[in-house]
């Protein structure tokens, strides 16, 4: 947005004797300074707004809540650096804004405990909308994100915007730059996506690998097989927790994510064995796990 040049108005005249600038130049500068941040809020703002217009979401038919959420009081600790200009652009003005389309039959615990994990590294603008192919959400569904935040207005606060839509799809999607890439399908590959904004992937590809495979076992297993094969997934899970603290060895990581969200979700916590208990507690103790949990209650 081209910036406002005030003119060079203020000639000798307007200054004091002593050299001090006359106070209604600066009572006029500082109005000045209040409109142009007031102008740099719209101008988000707008931009913000066309970028929902443009996407096939744009019959959305309420916003239910907005935040800037809290830092959980507990820390985890990825190794490695990420930054957001090179993972998703550089931030010319516009919030960078991921969008998540997932239906209320199959909430995306994963994503919740990420999202979590996300506003303890950065300024998180999280927002739920209902689409209108959806009848009604529970109440649990509307504030999962968070409760509403006084200044979810100044949208250039925030580093990242987080929006999910409860919509009527078969399978849950993401996009990001909604003119330059094409959605994103199934919870597994958008927890993958979500991952990397926290920490790069394992450069070992050995353990890349093995984080990969726990997590499709996860969601195609543990999430879609019949009681047997999860019984099998948990007698493996309990194995390798009996020589390790998390799934991919010393390091928590998407792997245990995942893992811990798919067994809540299959019901089978409560006869997990011994070893799968107390990696169900460990990632409880981390306290990013909570939102998932509500929405099983």
């Amino acid at each position: 947005m081209p910036m406002y040049q005030q003119g060079n108005s203020c000639t000798s005249e307007h200054a004091l004797q002593n050299g001090e600038v006359d106070p209604a130049v600066k009572a006029l500068e500082a109005r000045q300074d209040e409109i142009m941040k007031k102008l740099y809020e719209l101008k988000a703002a707008v931009e913000g707004l066309a970028k929902t217009v443009t996407t096939p979401d744009a019959d959305l038919d309420l916003t239910v809540s907005s935040s800037l959420s809290p830092q959980s009081s507990s820390s985890t600790t990825f190794k490695g650096t990420t930054d957001l200009d090179t993972l998703l652009g550089k931030d010319l003005g516009a919030l960078r804004d991921i969008v998540i389309n997932a239906n209320p039959a199959q909430p995306p615990l994963t994503l919740l405990v990420l999202h979590s994990l996300l506003c303890q590294r950065y300024r998180v603008l999280s927002t739920v909308h209902v689409h209108s192919s959806v009848a009604s959400v529970p109440p649990q569904l509307l504030s999962c994100l968070g409760p509403r935040h006084a200044d979810s207005y100044a949208r250039h606060m925030f580093q990242l915007g987080f929006t999910l839509i409860w919509k009527d799809v078969p399978k849950l999607q993401m996009k990001f730059s909604v003119q330059n890439m094409c959605p994103i399908e199934g919870e597994a590959n958008v927890a993958r996506f979500l991952f990397k904004l926290l920490a790069p992937y394992p450069s070992d590809p050995a353990l890349a690998t093995l984080v990969d495979s726990w997590v499709d076992t996860a969601f195609f297993q543990l999430a879609e097989c019949s009681a047997k094969e999860r019984a099998a997934v948990l007698r493996a899970l309990n194995s390798t927790l009996g020589r390790s603290p998390w799934l991919a060895g010393p390091e928590f990581s998407l792997a245990d994510i995942a893992s811990y969200c798919c067994v809540l979700q299959s019901g089978s916590a409560s006869s997990a064995p011994a070893n799968v208990q107390r990696w169900l507690k460990a990632c409880e103790n981390l306290g990013h796990f909570s939102p998932a949990k509500v929405l099983l209650q």
